[in-house]
């Protein structure tokens, strides 16, 4: 099994990282493409949701993207009216999240309990209209009918690739799950919170056999910047009817530094986070 080299073991490689090994020799760029693919204004300053709620990661992931995207996409975050992080992500919130869903019946997009996956993407192109700018898309990240798990992970790296090449980093639906356990029931996997994280630099290609690749993201929570890998499940989370033979649904997001969900998890539970699906142009 190949051992997916982390982005920063990449950037020691490319030179970006200083100095190597005791001698102090600077180690000069290589002559060949960039092996990492970042984000077109990766020295952006990330917006923290927690400057207005809990439950806005949604409209801070969608404002990241936009505004560590290209100078195109960069519009949609000017655009945005307020001179504060605050100020921007509340408009954000009253300008296009409290509008009705056009996915859930009676609701509005944006609730206590957050934004979903559709309703960020239809926020996500009412913002850019107007901007010159073109669709943005959404897919969902789950194993398809025919398709195998190194597959999905292709599929997956391709989507990711594809939308920071565009200009646009895109954003990732991620999920704590958990393996609990209710009185007189079995064990079952549950979905415990939802996150979304805005990825900003990923390697350019896949190694072959690839069971894994490492992110870069921003982490609206708190707005920092973090590190991390999709990769194939070495664990089943699967429903308690599945075939034991059954392949995970999902990529695992292993995001350490994620901690989201952390403080709704009980004591017996094993958890885990997962992907879900990505908001993008490809």
């Amino acid at each position: 099994m190949s051992s997916p080299t982390s982005l920063r073991a990449i950037r020691l490689l490319l030179g970006l990282g200083g100095i190597v090994g005791g001698f102090g020799v600077p180690v000069p760029p290589l002559a060949a493409a960039p092996l990492l693919r970042d984000a077109a204004n990766l020295g952006a300053t990330p917006a923290d949701q927690l400057a207005v709620a809990g439950n806005a990661c949604g409209p801070a992931a969608l404002l990241n993207a936009f505004r560590f995207g290209d100078h195109h996409w960069q519009r949609a975050a000017t655009a945005v009216a307020g001179d504060t992080d605050k100020a921007r992500l509340l408009a954000i919130i009253r300008t296009w999240g409290l509008r009705p869903s056009r996915h859930l019946a009676g609701r509005l997009r944006w609730t206590r309990h957050g934004v979903n996956v559709d309703d960020l993407c239809d926020m996500a192109n009412e913002m850019t209209r107007g901007q010159l700018l073109p669709q943005v898309q959404l897919e969902i990240l789950m194993l398809q009918p025919g398709e195998t798990s190194p597959g999905l992970l292709q599929r997956v790296h391709g989507r990711l690739a594809s939308s920071l090449a565009n200009g646009l980093p895109p954003i990732i639906s991620i999920r704590r799950i958990a393996h609990r356990s209710e009185a007189g029931q079995p064990p079952e996997w549950v979905v415990v919170q939802g996150h979304f994280v805005t990825v900003v630099g990923l390697p350019r290609k896949l190694v072959k056999n690839a069971t894994a690749f490492p992110v870069t993201y921003i982490d609206p929570w708190g707005g920092k910047r973090g590190e991390g890998r999709l990769t194939l499940s070495r664990r089943a989370f699967l429903p308690a009817h599945a075939p034991a033979t059954a392949a995970a649904p999902c990529l695992e997001a292993d995001f350490p530094q994620v901690s989201v969900g952390n403080d709704l998890l009980r004591a017996k539970d094993f958890a885990l986070m997962t992907l879900a699906a990505a908001i993008g142009r490809w």
